[in-house]
């Protein structure tokens, strides 16, 4: 017996209106086009499917059967045909983020806790395990944008400008380099450098200062969280650089003294990875727009 959705929803209209007549207005067909659709259904089945001479139209017991399964089957239908139609539309999806810049947690959060209150029925997720191979892992759909200061060019890949910023070095206020106007490549010679734990290459102080100018640190202490790097700053452990909205609550603070990298300063800018599929989406150009206001804000501090 072949049963069709079709046939669920006659059952369930002709039921609900008691008759042929009333069943096809609902239905948008002709009383003879559901007469011939019901005699197709009730020859397949072996057995009739309603009581034809009861007023208003009944069903039969096999007739029933077919109603409870309407009953279970149709709502789920309708959810996901709406569920569908959302992910067509742009108002519902899966937002899942990989980040580059380490550092990039603390501005992203309050970016993230913005946008769940507008787009509720967006799958959102940070993936940092992703961090080192996020790229290919954007090409993969295994994530769908990736924050990263390292623009390339990826076909099928867009990458959108969010802000700039800049690179700080931070030092405790006792600090020898404390009373210089501005840090250079030589003056990490011979200091411990506190940094993330991330490949050289995608820190800004060696991509932009100590891999062209050849300098090594004397050594490399790697800390996750932002927080115990300002701490060990202050203890005089180390010194570090960082991008400016981290240490914009501590410049102002005694324990610590900020300087720009270089005598003019290294700017760097943020960008949005994303599928070029995706960049018409409603909730992915929503997050674009929160992230850029949440610079601002940062920026205005």
């Amino acid at each position: 017996m072949h049963i069709e959705f079709r046939h669920l929803r006659t059952i369930k209209a002709i039921h609900e209106a008691g008759g042929l007549a009333r069943a096809a207005e609902q239905l948008n067909i002709t009383q003879s086009a559901l007469s011939h659709q019901i005699k197709g259904l009730e020859d397949q089945a072996g057995v009739e499917l309603f009581l034809r001479r009861s007023k208003p139209m009944k069903l039969s017991a096999a007739g029933l059967r077919l109603l409870r399964l309407a009953d279970q089957v149709l709502p789920q239908l309708e959810a996901a045909q709406a569920e569908f139609s959302s992910l067509r539309d742009g108002h519902a999806g899966r937002m899942h983020i990989a980040i580059e810049c380490h550092a990039c947690f603390e501005w992203l959060f309050p970016v993230l806790e913005g946008f769940r209150k507008s787009w509720s029925d967006v799958d959102v997720d940070i993936r940092p395990g992703l961090a080192f191979d996020a790229l290919p892992a954007l090409q993969k759909e295994e994530v769908d944008l990736v924050v990263s200061s390292d623009p390339e060019d990826i076909p099928g890949v867009d990458f959108i400008e969010l802000f700039d910023y800049k690179a700080v070095f931070v030092a405790s206020s006792h600090h020898p380099l404390a009373q210089k106007a501005y840090i250079e490549a030589e003056d990490f010679a011979d200091q411990t450098l506190i940094t993330y734990p991330v490949e050289k290459s995608r820190l800004d102080v060696f991509s932009q200062l100590l891999i062209p100018a050849r300098i090594e640190p004397e050594s490399i202490r790697q800390v996750e969280l932002t927080a115990v790097i300002l701490l060990l700053v202050a203890s005089n452990r180390g010194i570090s650089v960082l991008p400016d909205w981290v240490v914009r609550e501590v410049k102002y603070s005694s324990d610590y003294v900020t300087r720009p990298l270089t005598k003019t300063g290294i700017t760097r800018r943020l960008y949005a990875a994303i599928r070029s599929d995706d960049r018409e989406k409603p909730y992915m150009q929503e997050l674009i727009r929160l992230a850029k206001v949440e610079a601002r804000k940062l920026q205005q501090q």
